[in-house]
């Protein structure tokens, strides 16, 4: 598991037809038994978006306790590990799947997967997991794609590559990108919505988490 950090992105995105630019940062603390991650995207054309995941740091990895995205309204999911179950803000109880994860704590998640075993996941393979939303849960089926040595912002870095195909027609897609040399946190995400809206975040400096 990485240890404590502050991660800064620069941001592009595309939306209704024009581009817009922006910052976000990933915030991760973890003690070796609870851990707290925000990630905040921030532009002046659309505002801020923020994401948090909260839960504790277990033998298998992350138990999220609590996901929630906030925009102009914050919606939430709450974990109940003792009942089995995931309720929401808006929308139906759904059944909590063993080693589920949310859309936040997924990449930090991925990341201690290679990072423990990277022999296990070799190029091509396949990765399942119940991915928990604001509203919903499903299955993201991730692939380890390839190794991709990237210009960022903040330097050139080695990568490996995972991405999340559409599987239904309204489904996004997401690409991955982990750096072995920053303990195979994020330094790259994007996504692209149905409608070819995206954001793509790239990796800028690293800081203290203070």
């Amino acid at each position: 598991m990485p240890g404590s950090t502050r991660l800064k992105y620069n941001v592009t995105g595309g939306k209704d037809s024009l581009t817009y630019h922006a910052r976000a940062e990933l915030l991760w603390l973890h003690d070796g038994k609870t851990y707290d991650a925000r990630m905040e995207v921030s532009a002046f054309m659309v505002g801020s978006r923020v994401r948090t995941s909260a839960g504790r740091v277990t033998a298998q990895g992350l138990a999220p306790n609590r996901f929630s995205d906030k925009s102009r309204v914050e919606l939430a999911a709450h974990f109940d590990h003792d009942k089995g179950q995931v309720t929401f803000s808006n929308g139906p109880e759904t059944p909590l799947l063993m080693g589920a994860q949310d859309q936040l704590s997924l990449f930090i998640q991925l990341g201690a997967l290679l990072a423990g075993e990277p022999g296990k996941y070799p190029l091509g393979t396949t990765i399942s997991t119940q991915t928990v939303g604001p509203r919903a849960a499903e299955t993201w089926v991730v692939t380890v794609e390839r190794e991709e040595k990237l210009e960022l912002p903040g330097g050139d870095l080695a990568t490996v590559k995972l991405v999340r195909n559409p599987r239904r027609e309204y489904d996004q897609k997401a690409e991955l990108w982990l750096a072995p040399s920053l303990s195979y946190l994020p330094v790259r995400l994007r996504i692209t919505q149905p409608n070819g809206d995206y954001v793509d975040q790239q990796w800028r400096a690293t800081e203290p988490p203070g």
